[in-house]
């Protein structure tokens, strides 16, 4: 840049001794050639909590229930009563626009689904809701209720994930970061082992090590989605103590009020 610009300094000083007459006039008009437009600030939509739509989505479907339990209980059941929850708890503190979704049908086409559902309606933000396993070779085998089933208690913990393919990649960091910050003043942890190489092709790339945020790009929900996106994974039901404590309206409670609060500084940001 200093080439180009020096030249042309040099013209107009050439310009200005030989021709004194035109002075305010050639100056005028060489300085709008040179001066460059100033950028403008991109200011984010202001947040109305009544009118801001947020869905809560329902991981999974009946047909494809996800994760199985410690207890052989489907992950599924799980993300509805949390969602549930969550969405009703968004809409008491004032955002009366939120909705839950709940799709069906198999795996792969239910992603679409729902991408679809909130694209359409024209989604602010998209959260989803699921509960955590581990990788098939870290399963221990035990028995309850007489029936052969599988734990691991190796890991525990939730997780937070976003898609840099995601059209508002830098708005679901900030956001996930609200939501892994408002858990962590609960008293909860996040789930360290997708860093670990025992993870395989789950291990995932950590964006921030306070707060549980981990880069995914290959989730159909969060890169596909024209809002800000984030997945929560709320606890790994494969953990026989965190299953338990997965099930109980406490942690419920702490989870929920963590989400909302997170959600209402990020809309008082907006």
């Amino acid at each position: 840049m200093g080439q180009p610009r020096s030249i042309i300094v040099g013209l107009v000083a050439s310009i200005l001794l030989s021709s004194l007459a035109i002075v305010g006039s050639s100056a005028a008009v060489t300085a709008r050639k040179i001066a460059r437009p100033k950028a403008k600030l991109q200011v984010p939509a202001r947040c109305e909590m009544p009118k801001f739509r947020i869905v809560v989505d329902v991981g999974h479907t009946p047909d494809s229930y996800g994760a199985l339990s410690a207890r052989n209980d489907p992950e599924f059941g799980f993300n509805v009563r949390l969602a549930r929850l969550i969405t009703a708890r968004l809409k008491s503190e004032g955002f009366a626009a939120t909705r839950l979704l709940v799709t069906d049908g198999k795996a792969r086409p239910s992603l679409f689904k729902r991408v679809s559902a909130a694209n359409n309606g024209r989604a602010d933000l998209f959260l989803s809701i699921h509960h955590d396993s581990v990788p098939d070779k870290l399963l221990e085998t035990w028995e309850f209720d007489g029936a052969k089933s599988y734990f691991s208690d190796r890991f525990s913990g939730h997780s937070l994930f976003v898609s840099q393919h995601n059209p508002h990649f830098a708005t679901s960091l900030m956001l996930a970061r609200m939501i892994g910050r408002q858990l962590k003043e609960q008293g909860l942890h996040y789930a360290s082992q997708y860093t670990l190489p025992v993870m395989g092709r789950y291990r995932r790339q950590l964006l921030d090590k306070d707060f549980g945020v981990y880069r995914y790009d290959g989730l159909v929900v969060l890169s596909r989605t024209s809002s800000a996106a984030v997945l929560l994974e709320a606890g790994s039901i494969i953990n026989r103590d965190e299953e338990m404590a997965m099930n109980s309206p406490e942690r419920h409670e702490a989870i929920a009020g963590a989400v909302a609060a997170a959600i209402g500084e990020f809309c008082a940001r907006r």
